[in-house]
């Protein structure tokens, strides 16, 4: 609760309560849904399936549904670059095959394409934003997972010495240090992108990136510049399913939604994320 702006009305439900979700959203007589409200753990996906999908289609497919019941013009989803799966050309246009890997990416693509048949049939408006790794925060709203599986907080916790030690997951990939190389792209841009898109004709899928991209070894890095603290690391073996490159080409985001990213440097965005963690030590308490 502590992650919700004072100024909006906190409503506590299910999307899995169709009847309640639609009374929900006729209420509010929005005529516009960012839908946020997903399982994002490529790892758990591969151990229990049927819980992605349950949530992150059908129940999705409810909030689709209440939607088109109350009469609301677009909706904007938080999709995933995991629908890519192991790309063959870097950088990765929207054009790229999608044959995701991960029951996580899978269920994403299925409710982007829930979307288009609902869009080509129903008319509803709607643009799927294809996250490559979010990271950094605001002085007010940063990450705080439970358990924490994204690199940067990671880094950070072992350089507060909340964690003994990183493993890198591999050092023998077909890139300049070994390690994997990843897009990081801070919240406020991507935030800044869901309210272009709201407001935008276009209908589609689209990525959100920076452009340029940081190896694990980089990130750790840049940690150490940015904290003046140690991480201790150890090398792990690869684990599956690891791409060894992914970067986002979000030319089309840029053109068609004037999408303009101002923190797309590593060291602001793991300053960023650092600063929270010093005024937020104990994350949200509720």
């Amino acid at each position: 609760r502590q992650a919700v702006d004072p100024r909006a009305e906190f409503i506590r439900g299910d999307l899995a309560d169709l009847a309640s979700l639609t009374d929900a959203v006729k209420c509010s007589r929005a005529d516009g849904l960012i839908h946020f409200a997903a399982f994002i753990e490529v790892g758990e996906s591969m151990l229990d399936p049927l819980k992605y999908f349950r949530n992150n289609v059908a129940n999705a497919i409810n909030l689709c549904q209440a939607a088109v019941t109350a009469g609301v013009r677009k909706l904007v989803f938080s999709s995933t670059a995991a629908v890519y799966g192991m790309p063959r050309v870097i950088p990765i246009t929207e054009a790229a095959e999608t044959t995701p890997i991960n029951p996580y990416g899978e269920a994403k693509l299925m409710f982007e394409k829930v979307l288009g048949w609902q869009h080509q049939l129903c008319g509803l408006q709607y643009t799927a934003l294809r996250y490559f790794n979010a990271a950094g925060a605001s002085e007010k709203y940063g990450e705080d997972h439970h358990p924490e599986t994204h690199l940067i907080p990671l880094v950070l916790q072992a350089a507060e010495g909340r964690r003994e030690k990183i493993s890198i997951y591999g050092d023998d990939y077909d890139t300049p240090d070994g390690t994997c190389i990843r897009d990081y792209v801070h919240v406020l841009d991507l935030a800044q992108a869901h309210l272009l898109a709201l407001e935008s004709d276009f209908c589609g899928s689209l990525n959100l990136g920076s452009g340029t991209g940081y190896s694990v070894k980089q990130v750790i890095d840049t940690v150490r510049a940015v904290t003046g603290r140690e991480v201790p690391v150890q090398t792990a073996p690869r684990r599956p399913g690891d791409p060894p490159r992914l970067i986002a080409d979000a030319s089309t985001a840029r053109r068609v939604l004037g999408w303009q990213p101002q923190y797309d440097d590593l060291s602001t965005i793991i300053a960023s994320a650092w600063r929270w963690r010093q005024l937020h030590p104990q994350g949200y308490q509720d």
